[in-house]
């Protein structure tokens, strides 16, 4: 009983919601924008350079102020103050949620154990600037003496998925005189296609680990170093080519890179939320320091808006009210993220880790199981890629998929009537997905009675539209941490911890543990269990053939 008065669900807010959502349920967007010519105008909001329409949702306004009712209920400002304050609201990991900070202006001061973290900060950009400006000019130099081309990222998690992300986002602000490549995967395919056409002496690895022992990264780092060493057969070469963003020096020094060229990052930035620190070095070595500055900017403009701005005029917030609503009362399951503009071709697979590894959690922050659903599923493609698979499930499925369309009034790369082909999609799908197409619509169009229940779109399924004027380092800065602050808007009203992630922890131990059982010359004794057992056993018995 006790762990049921804890619940967010038992809460007068969530029960008010519940009620009001019995009472909406069965309304028709056709008929909210029949009743009120104006939704499309007042629905909407308009700030830090993000134009919102949220008026194509299931919502009144008394659901819009219940859900506002509920988040001020859970205390939602006073997360916010204390995660930029720097106090530990990571419980599971006693640490302090500060990639604000990474982006906090240098006269800023937001103190962790009584330093001032924005100091540290702002040393590293400039030594990262410092260092990628030399590589840039081709002041530095191979162990050859040849300039740099090719700069290869090895992490994984966020110490990928934010590189190779923020670098395809602002490939029209990179040097095209360098080569970028991004390796994560353990299967050597991955560092075997990344590297098979590439010049060792022109090629700069940056190795991405904050312990500098993660058995992905640090596979795919000693094959790097193996190879490079197929070409200088001296190991002094090693710290001309090999950079590392980690914070341990030992290691490091170990592996052979000079920690001159280590880049430092902390304990209170989470793995996916450090694409801004020394992790996103090789973002600033592709776009610049002052691009970077830049995407940096736009970062900190969100997280202003969001720590300042009052709920009902907060775009997070907003967002995160309607996640919220749709995942919880509608019972949807997904979020789609669809970027009408190609550069974002990996933003969805980005946002993936961002909310799923914060809010795929189970338990309170003390510890007792949910009653309520968590974190959504997110996934998406680029438009109009995506119009051409998965939209027929959108529209004519039997699933509720809230989606979030983001686009671009300016195109970057004009070409004839492109981008007015692509934008009126854009627009195009958010009102057929809105407003579909009656029966009684299509047997005017002289459609035969039997085909038409094939060609009657039943409408209704919700969408944001996020307009912005063009993709700029500053916008992506901006979208990024709209992401990440409408995910800690849903993570503080479902009580769960959003900056851990012990999930992740279990599949890697046990691989350790099997590692050996599959590397061992003589029959291991497996204390698996049986499926687990006999796929070893087959494994090392084809193996052998």
């Amino acid at each position: 009983m006790e762990t049921k008065l804890k619940s967010v669900a038992n809460s007068t807010a969530w029960t008010n919601l519940q009620a009001h959502y019995e009472k909406v349920k069965g309304l028709q967007m056709r008929d909210l924008f029949a009743q009120d010519g104006e939704r499309g105008e007042k629905m909407v909001l308009d700030a830090v350079g993000i134009y919102l329409d949220y008026s194509k949702h299931v919502v009144t306004d008394e659901t819009l102020n219940l859900l506002l009712q509920l988040a001020k209920d859970c205390g939602l400002k006073k997360h916010i103050d204390a995660m930029f304050a720097g106090e530990k609201i990571n419980i599971t990991e006693k640490r302090a949620v500060l990639h604000t900070a990474l982006r906090a202006p240098q006269t800023a001061s937001i103190m962790v154990d009584g330093e001032n973290v924005v100091t540290a900060v702002h040393a590293v950009l400039d030594k990262m600037s410092d260092f990628c400006e030399r590589v840039r000019s081709g002041e530095w130099k191979g162990f050859s003496g040849k300039r740099i081309r090719n700069i290869v990222n090895v992490g994984i998690g966020g110490s990928d998925l934010g590189p190779v992300m923020a670098y395809e986002a602002l490939r029209s602000y990179s040097d095209r005189n360098l080569n970028f490549r991004f390796v994560s995967n353990v299967d050597g395919t991955d560092f075997a296609e990344a590297t098979r056409d590439l010049d060792a002496a022109e090629t700069l690895f940056v190795i991405s680990s904050k312990t500098f022992i993660t058995l992905e990264t640090m596979t795919n780092a000693h094959s790097a170093r193996d190879w490079l060493l197929k070409t200088f057969s001296d190991e002094k070469a090693i710290a001309r080519h090999f950079v590392a963003v980690s914070t341990n020096a030992e290691e490091v020094t170990k592996f052979g890179i000079d920690t001159a060229n280590m880049f430092e990052f902390w304990d209170w930035v989470g793995g996916r939320y450090s694409m801004e620190s020394a992790i996103g070095l090789s973002t600033m070595l592709a776009v610049g320091p002052d691009n970077f500055r830049e995407m940096l900017n736009g970062f900190h403009e969100m997280d202003e808006h969001f720590r300042q701005a009052p709920f009902e005029k907060n775009l997070p917030v907003l967002m995160g009210l309607l996640t919220i609503w749709y995942n919880n009362f509608f019972q949807a399951q997904t979020v789609a993220v669809l970027p009408y503009e190609q550069y974002l071709k990996r933003f969805p697979a980005y946002l993936q880790q961002l909310t799923m590894e914060s809010n795929g959690k189970h338990v309170t922050l003390d510890g007792a199981v949910v009653d309520y659903s968590t974190g959504p599923i997110f996934w998406g493609e680029p438009g109009t890629n995506g119009q051409h698979s998965f939209y027929q499930l959108i529209h004519q499925g039997t699933k509720l998929i809230p989606c979030d369309f983001i686009a671009f009034v300016e195109a970057l790369n004009p070409l004839g009537r492109h981008h007015d082909l692509l934008m009126a999609n854009v627009f195009a799908q958010t009102e057929a997905l809105a407003f579909g197409k009656t029966a009684e619509q299509v047997k005017a169009e002289g459609t035969a009675d039997w085909l038409v229940p094939h060609r009657t779109f039943e409408g209704n399924r919700p969408s944001n539209t996020l307009l912005l004027e063009k993709l700029t380092p500053s916008a992506l800065g901006k979208l990024v941490a709209l992401y990440e602050h409408s995910v800690f808007t849903q993570g503080a009203i479902w009580n769960i911890d959003s900056f851990d992630q012990w999930g992740v922890e279990l599949g890697k131990v046990l691989a350790q543990r099997i590692v050996p059982e599959l590397e061992s010359k003589s029959e291991p004794d497996l204390k698996h269990d049986s499926s687990t057992n006999a796929l070893i056993r087959r494994y090392r018995k084809l193996k052998t053939h």
